[in-house]
């Protein structure tokens, strides 16, 4: 009775924490619309998930931490622009991620960067906020410089 017990309290606690993962948008024109909807900037999170050394770092000592995920579901609409490279890609997402990346002048990975964006007349006009990168010093740091970037103070 008692392993029955602890095996579906385990069963439950893993979907509590599945209800809790953040939604990634790969797709940019989904996470537009979702942005404009939400009223929310978006984080473009430039990123070679399985190469970048860097990126990985960020995505481990930031991203995936309970502080960027409250922070996050507050503040941003989430997008991966990956650009892995033993991984395959759809020769849409491809496409649309090398574009952004020429839209955005990025040469270097990881890079984050904060925009609004609207559709006008079948065109989509971003509005850049801000970019960072990998902060040393964990999730307070890097919140810190992001905030900064959505949350300017008003003078």
């Amino acid at each position: 009775m008692k392993k029955i017990l602890i095996t579906l309290l385990l069963v439950l606690g893993s979907f509590a924490v599945e209800a809790q993962e953040l939604k990634w948008y790969t797709d940019v024109k989904e996470a537009i619309a979702v942005s404009n909807k939400e009223k929310k900037p978006m984080l473009l999170f430039f990123t070679g998930s399985d190469w970048c050394g860097w990126c990985i770092r960020l995505q481990s000592e930031v991203l995936k931490t309970p502080e960027f995920n409250k922070w996050a579901k507050d503040n941003v609409v989430l997008v991966e622009l990956d650009f892995p490279r033993r991984t395959a890609q759809t020769p849409e997402v491809k496409a649309q991620n090398n574009e952004l990346q020429q839209v955005f002048g990025i040469q270097g990975f990881p890079t984050v960067y904060f925009t609004k964006a609207e559709n006008k007349d079948g065109k989509v006009n971003f509005q850049g906020l801000g970019t960072t990168g990998y902060v040393a010093g964990g999730p307070a740091a890097w919140l810190a410089v992001a905030n900064g970037i959505v949350n300017p103070v008003k003078k």
